[in-house]
């Protein structure tokens, strides 16, 4: 198939809108408002509201099966740095990890399809909110997703730095690492700096912890095996002339297997609970568990592969690639209905720049691709045949 010049502009231009204005996790209530009034311009049945500012658009047509292909519309914190006509107008928000782009390649699926119709069954096109770390997904689904929109499979997609336009990348097994993070008190007794002795010191158990934490890593999970424990921030202490009470170590945790997440969560408990005593000082952890892994299920991969090889071409799609230690709340879909989750190219003749950098900017060569791989898996998975 091939997209027509006339919609692949159109969609560059709703995708420099979006861009303009971008909106936070669970506030996306313009974004959510342009998706509404595209979606039912184009005929298609529309549902709001859904895990706060999530939009669900159903287009039927025939009997066949069902699926869902979910693009996230939520922005990030990042006063943007780009100096384009279509920057930012909103301080200090910017789309800066391509949710534009996601959800521009989606509503111009939704559009071609609804124009072409050379499938049998029903697609749900889900635009997720809230996707950077407060888990918009596991919103709509505790708003009832698949309990009020059943569907066989569901589908996701990220674009990629890194990765060449007109390319994707797909794996069967882990594609993205789980996400948890955690919040270490360390409580000792404050005194003079000058008199240590007298007192227990937070910021010297905090060190050793920041230190002994890495152990885990090297000498307690399998090198044949993938984890990481970062400690990305420590806050403690007024002035330069005291000992404080308290110190505050906060971090995260990635692995790409559940019994490895739940083996590091015991040892950094364990940790936390032995070694501060050592400084007379009392340890104390928060730890939350976030997202998932996002691991593709074997037959959804399979879907995914063959529909992208014949809308690209073998060559342009990339297997057994190294999953990345981000994380996605589209593992919560996923976990729920089989799915699958890939990777869309947006490198060009000048490489992207990182995925929430200040100066990033989506790619518009890419949406071509996004559009093209969506409806091959469309009408591959929903056969006009089926009736």
């Amino acid at each position: 198939m091939s997209v027509n010049e006339a919609l692949l502009d159109e969609v560059k231009q709703w995708r420099k809108q979006i861009h303009s204005q971008p909106e936070l996790g669970f506030k996306e209530f313009k974004t959510s408002s342009f998706i509404v009034n595209k979606l039912q311009s184009f005929g298609i049945e529309v549902h709001q509201g859904l895990g706060g500012t999530g939009v669900v658009g159903t287009l039927k047509y025939g009997a066949g099966p069902t699926i869902g292909i979910r693009a996230d519309i939520d922005a990030l914190p990042i006063a943007e740095q780009n100096d384009v006509e279509h920057k930012s107008t909103h301080a200090n928000c910017m789309h800066a990890c391509g949710h534009d782009g996601h959800t521009s390649v989606l509503l111009g699926t939704a559009k071609y399809l609804s124009q072409h119709k050379e499938f049998s069954g029903t697609i749900h096109f889900i635009f997720q909110p809230a996707e950077e770390v407060l888990g918009g997904a596991k919103a709509m689904i505790d708003d009832g997703l698949f309990d009020k929109f059943p569907m066989d499979a569901v589908y996701g997609l990220h674009n990629w730095p890194g990765l060449p336009v007109g390319e994707i990348a797909v794996n069967n097994g882990p594609m993205m690492a789980s996400f948890d993070t955690f919040v270490i008190t360390l409580t000792g007794k404050g005194t003079h700096a000058a008199m240590p002795h007298l007192g227990a010191d937070p910021i010297a158990a905090g060190a050793a912890l920041i230190t002994n934490i890495q152990s885990i890593i090297s000498r307690r999970v399998s090198p044949l095996q993938s984890g990481v424990i970062s400690v990305t921030q420590m806050n403690s202490g007024d002035t330069t002339n005291v000992i404080p009470d308290v110190a505050i170590l906060k971090g995260t945790v990635r692995s790409f297997d559940m019994d490895v997440r739940q083996s590091m969560q015991e040892m950094l408990t364990e940790m936390v609970a032995t070694l501060p005593p050592l400084y007379g000082v009392k340890g104390e952890m928060d730890y939350h568990i976030r997202y998932p892994v996002t691991t593709n299920d074997s037959q959804a991969y399979l879907e995914i592969k063959e529909a992208a090889t014949k809308a690209l071409g073998a060559d342009k799609v990339n297997t057994d690639v190294e999953p990345s230690m981000a994380s996605e709340d589209f593992s919560f879909m996923s976990q729920v209905v089989k799915g699958a989750y890939f990777w869309l190219g947006v490198d060009g003749s000048t490489p992207s720049k990182p995925l929430h950098n200040a100066s990033y900017d989506f790619n518009d060569d890419a949406i071509e691709t996004g559009i093209k791989v969506w409806v091959s898996l469309v009408e591959s998975e929903l056969p006009k045949n089926a009736e």
